[in-house]
């Protein structure tokens, strides 16, 4: 099945399959294919709308009957970290960061699938090799960064934390992130999101977008906890969560 927006891309309908959030509820998504001159515009357009990258893929939920994906994004320029999560930023005050162009590495594949195999065991993803970790990392049209964190306390400063990381004209959009799954303790999931929202104010932009949120998903609960927060309400445009 396809559409059409108003500018003529033309829009694709999966089939159903099992939603990965909600038992028992099937999902379908909406997708089109980001190609040429005009996909840094596309990216920003649909984006603006809830659409959320995947390689040279752009798509956004399109369940029958139910809306519980939410597209969220985070106002860095009024946020303030809680208690937990400045203890989360002393706790990995030994952390580098460095933005780097996007180029898969073996390292950070190594790192990838240790993550994968601890925390999504079972999941498609696990079966990805080095080439489809590279096509992931590298099949951008649009701009794109690879965000590496590095135990600086330790010898060798090896590799902790990764996040993919698309720069938008407002702000900055995570697309996947993994991270040493030995090192939970450290927080690093919401050490990166932190993180990128302190490089948002550092360039002057507004928003880190933090792609779906599900309210009644454990596996989405972290998201709230960064507040302001705001949802994408189709024709009503961006909302404050309540």
């Amino acid at each position: 099945m396809t559409d059409h927006t108003p500018d003529n891309t033309q829009l694709f309908l999966t089939a159903a399959m099992p939603c990965p959030y909600l038992p028992g509820r099937q999902e379908r998504k909406l997708f089109t294919h980001l190609t040429g001159r005009r996909a840094a515009a596309l990216h920003q357009l649909l984006s603006d709308n809830g659409f959320r990258r995947s390689q040279n893929l752009i798509y956004r939920p399109a369940c029958e009957g139910c809306s519980a994906c939410q597209s969220v994004r985070i106002v860095a320029r009024q946020f303030a970290p809680s208690d937990r999560f400045r203890r989360i930023l002393r706790k990995n005050a030994d952390i580098s960061v460095t933005v780097c162009e996007p180029r898969a590495t073996t390292e950070q594949f190594a790192l990838f699938k240790r993550y994968l195999n601890a925390r999504h065991a079972g999941g498609g993803m696990t079966q990805m090799n080095f080439i489809d970790y590279e096509y992931m990392v590298e099949d951008t049209p649009v701009q794109s960064v690879l965000v590496e964190y590095r135990l600086t306390s330790a010898p060798g400063n090896p590799l902790v934390a990764v996040a993919l990381t698309d720069v938008m004209p407002d702000g900055l959009s995570m697309v996947y992130s993994f991270y040493d799954p030995d090192m939970a303790k450290r927080g690093f999931g919401n050490l990166l999101i932190l993180d990128h929202i302190d490089q948002v104010k550092q360039a002057g932009l507004q928003y880190v977008y933090l792609g779906y949120w599900v309210k009644d998903s454990p596996k989405m609960a972290y998201k709230a906890a960064f507040r302001p927060l705001e949802v994408q309400k189709g024709p009503l445009g961006w909302r404050p969560l309540d």
